[in-house]
Formats: structure tokens, sequence, C-alpha cells
């Protein structure tokens, strides 16, 4: 079909398909060196645990019903393991009131033991159970051709969607999990080892409180710089119901909780429980604004400093429990500053009146103080031997009256990022080394995002669609310069470091503060050197690409009454943006852009303020619009001379399609009377059977949008599917980087239907005659013309450009 020929519906929907198509196809990540899914798994899927051998490579993957192993040199598969529960628990789990989903094995633990058997744990149909895996035959053992299984309650979650961590240290498992079939009864217990050793947690809210289990991590001492003797330390991060708070609602807190490796309980107070369980309120706030983010979500533990345990830093990324619209922030705790709050005063609940308040003397030895070289030195060679009165202490005093305060290093809005790990590097800016952070951020909606923090500044360098949109990313494991991502169906392997996986030039200008420059002749992003290169200097990377980073002056956008339009903004830091507009309640916020309901109120200036250029200095503007109404007298006069002609038009059309279908009706009759005197009654019969019959059914309408307004098509983060503007102006843009200029306008599902916005060209004559109309108007080619000339006058309107702004930082 040509496109002269084609009906303006059909121009728009072609423009709309190749619109979307070309940004689905941009947004195809580059840098993923591979990727396993669906059949490739031979049908297990769900994921919910990893586990890496660092020293073969290998990669352990807990699902439903199965243990897979992938070898993460191909990424290719290479085994798997079935443990399923048997037909009649399942149905014994069912018959219990739980979901049939819910009632399979979901591996939720695997931990190397050390002696060649990794440790399983799963769901096991509400009824938690442990096996072992030998990882030469990865096999699971066996007695008497049975599989060899333990209980593992306090081990491993009773629910698949349950909050769970598990650490191994030193061979013994460390575990923070519900204990019962209901999922009321929490514990961080010492799950292995010794009947005698394993201990847990006091059952009291005082202790847990409604907690949220997010990461653990085994801290142990240096024997070479630990001159006090220090005991090996486990820290639990979580999220509980603050009972320090007497507020109208429950408010969430989250937690850092730390216990010692050789405690083993009190003699007699504190039997069978930790006698060193302190744990402290994690503050991350955003000073500048006092926002403060109080769920956390997940924890990634780095050494900064390789093999120096006093060097650990723990990420964490937070929401806050208050915000409505999706917001992440991370930010980072060193080991040195818990500790600090752990060695400091006691909160104190007073029961008289239940107000948290300073404690009571705290007896000596210090309660919850772990064993070193000088208790040891008083006779303190076990938690058995502590005294009474500390263990008293201790069991009333759990949570510390500091808390362990850090700022965000970025804050997103839009984004609710599920993963975190960090790689660190160092950065030569002339004769300074600096060192840089980078993270890397998964989503919950299967993307990979980068950030380099530097010094105070951070910079959003790449999002990178990996999995489909309703997939979160559930683990990030860095492996050999890879990052192997994973979500409940699929696993990728990508590039976690390196200049060079930054694959367009304006990714690779975001990257200079990790001394990354572009390479224009080789098309590609490499380490910056001190020399300059061709003589570009690297600073200059911006105009390499072609960046217009000048402030951006107002764009007037002329709109009509009643129309939906979303306005753009390109975030390029990972700080928040917000926008300056005339007070209206007729906003909405879609992440950094802003949707705007046209009204005679909601007409004015709209400016976007993105905080990029530092803590004190004002924020960046990266878009400025202002809207107005569109002149109601302007092209009326010519709409309704074009509207006559299409009337005159579709009826001329449909008088000559009923003379066209008169004169067939009447030639068929004249033949059929002809034959009518040669031939028999019979004959007849069949020949009035040849005649069309009054209730001839019409060809069904062609799709069109006469009956469905242009889809929504969202936009993230500078990366733009599909646009569309007043008047049904559609643009295409293939863009997958944070510099792509957006459109200003975009219609929204609900909000314009495009007929009524070509002025109702298209709605003449009943539904089923449409595409009959359609090829008469085809045949007159002054219409035609007219329809092409009004396609070339469409104005297409863009989004303003970036503002000359500084690097981005926090």
């Amino acid at each position: 079909m040509c496109w002269s020929s084609m009906r303006l519906s059909e121009r728009l929907l072609l423009l709309l398909f190749f619109s979307v198509f070309s940004a689905q196809t941009a947004a195809i990540p580059l840098a993923v060196s591979s990727m396993l899914s669906g059949k490739a798994f031979q049908g297990v899927a769900n994921f919910t645990t990893f586990l890496l051998d660092r020293s073969s490579g290998m990669l352990y993957l807990g699902a439903r019903d199965a243990i897979v192993a992938v070898d993460t040199s191909s990424l290719s598969f290479k085994d798997k393991i079935e443990w399923s529960v048997p037909e009649d628990k399942r149905k014994s789990c069912v018959a219990k009131g739980k979901t049939e989903v819910d009632c399979y094995n979901y591996i939720r633990l695997l931990e190397f033991l050390g002696d060649g058997r990794i440790y399983v744990c799963g769901t096991y149909a509400f009824d938690p159970q442990c096996t072992f895996v030998n990882i030469s035959t990865f096999k699971l053992e066996e007695e008497d051709g049975v599989v060899r299984m333990e209980t593992g309650k306090g081990k491993c979650p009773f629910e698949p969607s349950q909050h769970y961590t598990a650490v191994m240290a030193g061979g013994i498992l460390y575990t923070a999990a519900t204990s019962n079939f209901l999922g009321t009864l929490f514990g961080i217990s010492r799950a292995t080892g010794p009947e005698q050793e394993r201990i847990r947690t006091e059952q009291s809210i005082n202790w847990l409180s409604d907690p949220e289990f997010v990461s653990s991590a085994f801290i142990e001492e240096d024997e070479k710089n630990n001159p006090t003797g220090e005991d090996d330390k486990i820290y639990f991060f979580f999220t509980e119901v603050a009972k320090e708070y007497d507020l109208y609602t429950k408010v969430k807190v989250p937690r850092v909780a730390r216990v010692c490796k050789s405690d083993i309980g009190g003699m007699k107070t504190l039997q069978k429980r930790w006698t060193t369980f302190l744990k402290a309120q994690l503050v991350c706030e955003d000073r500048a604004s006092g926002q403060r983010f109080n769920v956390l979500t997940d924890v990634f533990t780095k050494q900064h400093r390789p093999g120096d345990p006093s060097s650990t830093h723990f990420y964490g990324i937070f929401t806050s429990q208050w915000e409505r619209e999706e917001m992440s922030a991370v930010c980072v705790y060193s080991l040195e500053e818990i500790s600090k709050v752990m060695d400091g005063p006691f909160k104190e609940l007073k029961k008289s009146c239940e107000n948290w308040m300073n404690p009571e003397p705290v007896p000596s030895p210090r309660p919850g103080q772990c064993l070193n070289s000088a208790l040891r030195a008083e006779g303190f060679e076990s938690s058995l031997k502590l005294p009474d009165k500390v263990l008293t202490f201790m069991r009333d005093h759990p949570l510390m009256e500091n808390s362990v305060v850090s700022a965000p290093l970025l804050i997103r809005s839009g984004i609710t990022y599920t993963k975190l790990a960090v790689t660190l590097t160092t950065v030569n800016k002339g004769n300074n080394r600096q060192n840089a952070t980078v993270l890397h951020l998964g989503t919950d909606r299967g993307e990979l995002h980068r950030v380099a923090v530097v010094g105070q500044n951070a910079t959003l360098l790449q999002e990178l669609p990996l999995f489909s949109g309703t997939e979160s990313v559930n683990n990030i494991q860095l492996y050999k310069d890879k990052a192997l991502v994973g979500s409940p169906q699929s696993l990728a392997k990508l590039p976690a470091e390196g200049c060079s996986l930054y694959v367009t030039c304006e990714e690779c200008a975001r990257a200079q503060t990790l001394g990354c420059v572009w390479r224009q002749k080789e098309g590609a992003c490499d380490l910056a050197i001190i020399e300059p290169v061709n003589g570009i200097e690297p600073e200059d990377s911006d105009s390499q690409c072609g960046s217009d980073r000048s402030s951006p002056a107002i764009t007037e956008l002329r709109v009509v009454e009643g129309l939906r339009v979303l306005l753009s903004c390109v975030q390029v830091s990972p700080r928040p943006c917000h926008w300056q507009h005339v007070p209206n309640r007729h906003t909405h916020r879609h992440h950094s852009d802003l949707e705007v309901r046209v009204t005679p109120e909601s007409l004015g200036t709209y400016v976007c303020l993105c905080e990029e250029a530092g803590r004190d200095q004002p924020p960046c503007r990266r878009a400025a619009y202002h809207l107005t109404l569109e002149d109601p007298t302007t092209g009326s006069s010519a709409a309704k001379t074009t509207n006559r002609q299409y009337i005159v038009g579709y009826l001329l059309v449909f008088f000559l399609g009923v003379l066209m279908t008169c004169c067939t009706i009447f030639g068929i009759g004249w033949k059929s009377g002809k034959r009518s005197g040669a031939h028999s009654s019979s004959t007849s019969e069949k020949g009035r059977d040849l005649l069309p019959s009054s209730d001839t059914p019409q060809s069904p309408s062609s799709a069109s949008l006469l009956s469905e307004a242009v889809p929504f098509t969202e936009k993230r983060n500078g990366t733009l599917n599909g646009h569309g503007g007043h008047g049904g102006h559609m643009i295409g843009h293939n863009c997958n980087h944070i510099y792509s200029n957006s459109s200003g306008l975009k219609l929204q599902e609900s909000s314009v239907n495009l007929a009524e916005e070509l002025d109702g060209r298209e709605r003449a004559g009943p539904e089923g005659e449409e595409e009959g109309l359609g090829e008469g108007l085809s045949e007159m080619g002054d219409g035609l013309v007219g329809l092409d000339e009004e396609m070339a006058k469409l104005q297409v309107l863009r989004g303003a450009p970036l503002a000359q702004c500084e690097e981005s930082s926090i």
C-alpha cells in the first residue's frame, strides 16, 4: 500500500508502531555478554538463592523443587538436582489453608560447609527441611536409598516470600528467620553446631519487633592486626517496628544487630540465649531536605582495603514508609561507626511510664561486650561466667541510645532498587589519585543501573534493561570483572568494570569521573591519558558528543483545554528533581516528568529543577515550559471548509456506491430473467438462489485509531519509547542514554481521542461503511494531497535542551 493512498489514521498508526519499535530496539543492552532463561534451564524457575564457587566459577541456583549448576565462564547450564515434595504432603499443605503455589519446595539456603558439601534448605511445603549436596557428584546425600534430611526450622523460612538471611561462620550456620508455621515468631540464632551451643534471641518485642530480615555478614578478625584479642562478630541487618516511638501508627526503623561468635549463653539468666545481642538504629537522612528513609531493602558488604576487616563498609538500599511515589536511596556505614555506637550508651524503657530515657549506670564488665584479652585476664573465659546483674541488664537493654547516621550517596524518584553490588577503583586526576565507587543497582523492573560516586559527587552512568518489566532483579554477583545478574526466571552476564562497558559517547562522557574518555575515531570509550588525544582534552567529551548543555529556554506549548500533557525533564543525576509551577490540583508526577491536565487554572510556566551542582549550590534548571491555550479562531474556518469538503465527498461516494449496487442487482436480475424462459422451474429456483440477499453482511471496519486514544508510552530516566503531542503529532526517538532530548508533550491512554483532535475527519458515515468511504476518498486526488500537506505542517514539539550545570553530585 502506498503512503499517498493510506488514510490519516493508518499513517499515524504506522508512525506509532515504528517509534515504539525503534525505542525497543534501542533498549537492547549491547553490553550483555550472554543470557540464560526459559528453555535453557530445562523447565526450572523461581530462582531465589545464589551461591558462587569462586575457585571453580560454578554458580549454584536455588529454585523451586530444584538446584541448578551454571558454568559462569560460558554461562551455560551444567546440571540440576530435583528435590520435590511428595504429593500427599503437598495436599496436606493445601488442606491447612496454604495456596497450591506455595506448597512446593523453594530452596532458600545454599551454603558451603567446607568439606566438599553444600548445605541446602528448602520450605518443603511449609515444613522446612535441610539436606546435603555432594559437590563432586552433584547429588543429594542418601541413607538407605532415601534422601538424608533434617529439620530446617529456625534455619529456613516456612513461606517462599518471607524475609530471611543466613551466613556461614567457621562452618557454623547463623540465621535470622521465622520459627513457626504462622510466621509470628522470629529469631536470630546459631542454627548448627553442638546442641548445647545452639542459642537464639529472647522472645521479646524489645529484642525483635515484627522484623523483616535483609542481610547478614560475618566479620572475622585479623589475627595479625588484633592486639586486643577481639572476638569475631556476626552482623544482621533488618527493618522492624520501633517500640521507642509512641505514635498513632507503626513506625518502621532500619536496624543493625551484632552478636559474638564465642557467645554460648548465660548460666542461669539468658540460658540458651544471646548474651551479646545489641542493636542500633540506622539513619539514612538527606540533611538538605530533612527527608529520612526508614525501610531497609538490601545491604552489600565491602572491604575498602582487602584483607583488613576494620575497613569494612556496608552499603544499604533504603525506601521510605511515608512516600506515595517510588523512591530509593543508598547510604553507606563503616564498621568503625557501628562499633562506636555499640560501645556507647544504652537506651532504656522505664516501665512505670513506658517512656524511653537515658539508661541507669552500666554494670561491669560491660553488657554485650565480646570476649577479648582483657576479659579473659579477669577470669571471664566464657559467657557462662558473666554475673547475673550483667545478664539481667543485657536482657532489658538490647537497644543503643545513639544511631548510626549517614547521608545518602544518591536519591532516585520513580525507581525502586532491589539489589546492590559495589566495585571500588582509583582515578588519576593530574598528580592526585582519587577513590571512586561504582554502584551496580538492580530494579524491580529488570534493569541494571550504574552510578559512579567520586568524593561527594554521584553520577548516573547507565540504565540497562536486562529482563522483562515483570522480572525483578533479585541477585547480583561480582566475579572476575563480570556482573552476574539474576531474576526469578533469568540470568545475565555482563562486564562490571572498565570504560569499555559504556557503549555510547554520552555514557562515556558521564563516566569522566572514572577517568574515561570517548575515542571518536575508534567509536569506543577508553581510559583517559594525561596527554591530549588528537588535540582534544578528556574534559571535552561533551563537545565530542555534540551535547547542547546550555541553559534551556522556555518552550512555548499551545494546548487545548481538557488535554493531558506530560512535561519532560531529563534527570542526569541520582539527586531528586522538583517542579516549580502555578498552584493547581491538576498535576501528577511520573518519575521526574510532570503530567498536567489542561484547565484555565493550570496554564502558566513550569520549570524543572534538579539538584546536581553540590549540596550548597542552587539546583540546576533542566527544562522549562509555558502552557497557553490555542486560539480557538485559528484554523476554525479552514476546519469547517475541510469538513464540508469531506461531507460532500463522503455523500458523493455513498451515492455512487448505491448506484453501482443497484446496477449490479439489475444486471443480475435481467440475465436471470432471460435464462428462466429456457429452463424448468427447478432451474429458476437455482437462479433465484444466486440473487444477492438484502442482508449481505458488510466487511468489518479496519483497525483504526477512531475508537482508541494513542497509548501513553512511559518515559523513564531520559529514555522515551514513543511521543505524542497536541493534534496527534507523533515522534519516534531512538535513544538509550540519559542525554536524550525528549518530547515536551505526550498523550495518555485515557486522555484524548485522536479522532477528536483531528476535528472528526473520519467520523462521518456508519461504522460499517468506513472502509468503503476510505477507498472512495482515495480516488479523490485533491483530498489526499490536502491530507499530505496537512501532515507536513504538523509541528514537532521537542523537549528543552539540558542545562549547563556542574558535575552532578550529592
